[in-house]
């Protein structure tokens, strides 16, 4: 039988010490990309309130239960100023999950508004409600009863309902291709800008939004972003 020159012993160290190393470096690359990711964020929202209207948060984090797992340590990961849009799509434990949600965001100086309940962003003293575009004529009801409220767009119609509702913005979508299964045709940058300038109300851009393409669209609106706000 051939006789090894190595004690396995030796080898199985060996070849140990190598996966060590390689998990490391793929650690170390990983938080430099949160890192890097982190300041292209950071620059974007900069670059957001230079214009935006101070009385908006300059970014909008959509919760999501199907793709966004942890809402509670996204929202801990926003910077302050910014707002969470709670979508619970009808969840049994919606009530102890906002709860939760509305305790962190105030923790956090981070505005909290509920997608399509007014009766719950009354319960949580949420900042404001946010409409889906199919539900913008229940707003009517409930003007004046929060600070902020905001509505979907996915066409030019749409933001015109939604300044004429009242609405202090509307999210308009989707501007770059999105994984959401609502998600239309993206409308890219360019049509975004045409939309923008010829708005009378803020708007901020929805739809695949990510740190990689957030300063584009950063110095002509607000960013609004579900899965690419979080931390990878």
């Amino acid at each position: 039988m051939r006789q090894t020159s190595e004690p396995i012993s030796d080898r199985m160290r060996f070849r140990a010490s190598l996966i060590a190393v390689g998990c490391v470096s793929v650690l170390i690359m990983g938080l430099k990309h949160q890192a890097a990711s982190a300041r292209k964020w950071r620059a974007a929202i900069r670059q957001v309130e230079t214009h935006f209207p101070a009385r908006l948060p300059p970014v909008l984090f959509l919760t999501d239960p199907k793709r966004v797992q942890h809402p509670i340590e996204a929202i801990c990961a926003l910077p302050e100023g910014a707002a969470v849009i709670y979508r619970h799509f009808g969840a049994a434990d919606r009530h102890a999950l906002g709860t939760e949600m509305r305790a962190v965001c105030a923790k956090h100086s981070v505005r909290l508004l509920v997608a399509a309940d007014p009766d719950l962003a009354l319960r949580l003293k949420a900042d404001g409600v946010h409409w889906p575009e199919a539900r913008l004529h229940a707003s009517r009801l409930w003007r004046g009863h929060f600070a902020l409220q905001t509505a979907s767009a996915h066409s030019v119609h749409a933001i015109k309902r939604a300044e004429k509702a009242g609405m202090d913005a509307a999210l308009c979508s989707a501007v770059f291709a999105s994984d959401s299964p609502s998600a239309g045709r993206p409308i890219g940058m360019t049509r975004f800008r045409r939309i923008q300038r010829d708005a009378s109300l803020p708007l901020y851009a929805l739809g695949g939004i990510t740190a990689q393409n957030a300063c584009r669209v950063a110095n002509v609106a607000g960013i609004a972003a579900v899965q690419g706000l979080i931390p990878s």
